[in-house]
C-alpha cells in the first residue's frame, strides 16, 4: 500500500525578495524560505509550492500579479525552457549586482571568510552570444549525422 500524499498549498500575494543560487529567487512566508525560478525581486506572484522541506520550500508561479519595475522581457523564446540563461528576465548590471551578493553571501555564511571592501564586477560588453560551451553525446548505437546536428533553427539560444 502506499502513502498518502499531503497536497501542497497555494501561496497567495507573495512579493520576490532576492536572488538567490541557481537563478532562482527567494521569498519569505510565515517563517519559511521560499525559492522560486523565473521571477526576479519585486514581483508579486500567486504561487504552487512543489516541494516542502522542514526548513524551506521550491514552488513555482501560478499567476503574476504584478510584475516588478525591475523585470524586463527576455530575449530568447527558449528562456524558462531549455535552462541555459535564468536571468534574462533580470537587466544585466542587475544581474552582476546579484552574483557578487551570491559569492560574498556564501563565502561569509558558508565559509566563515572575513573579506575586504570587493570592488563591483566588470561586466562584459557583449551580454548575449558569449558563451563557448561543448557537450558531447556518447553512445554505443550510432553517430549523429551532420544533418541532425544542423537541424536547429538559426538563432537559438542567445547565450548558448
Amino acid at each position: 500500500m502506499s502513502r498518502k500524499r499531503k497536497s501542497l498549498p497555494i501561496l497567495e500575494n507573495v512579493e520576490i525578495e532576492s536572488v538567490a543560487a541557481e537563478g532562482k529567487c527567494v521569498a519569505h512566508v510565515n517563517d519559511m524560505v521560499v525559492f522560486v525560478p523565473f521571477v526576479v525581486p519585486g514581483d508579486i506572484v500567486d504561487l504552487q509550492v512543489r516541494k516542502k522541506r522542514h526548513s524551506y520550500c521550491e514552488a513555482t508561479v501560478l499567476r503574476m500579479i504584478q510584475p516588478s519595475p525591475m523585470r524586463i522581457t527576455p530575449k530568447c523564446e527558449h528562456f524558462g525552457v531549455c535552462g541555459g540563461c535564468k536571468w534574462q528576465n533580470l537587466p544585466y548590471k542587475e544581474q552582476l549586482v546579484s552574483k557578487q551578493q551570491q559569492v560574498l553571501d556564501q563565502l561569509k555564511r558558508i565559509g566563515k571568510v572575513e573579506l575586504p571592501m570587493i570592488s563591483p564586477i566588470l561586466g562584459s560588453e557583449k551580454t548575449e552570444e558569449y558563451r563557448n560551451k561543448l557537450e558531447f553525446a556518447c553512445s554505443n548505437k550510432r553517430w549523429y549525422t551532420k544533418e541532425e546536428l544542423d537541424a536547429l533553427p538559426e538563432g537559438v539560444g542567445l547565450v548558448q
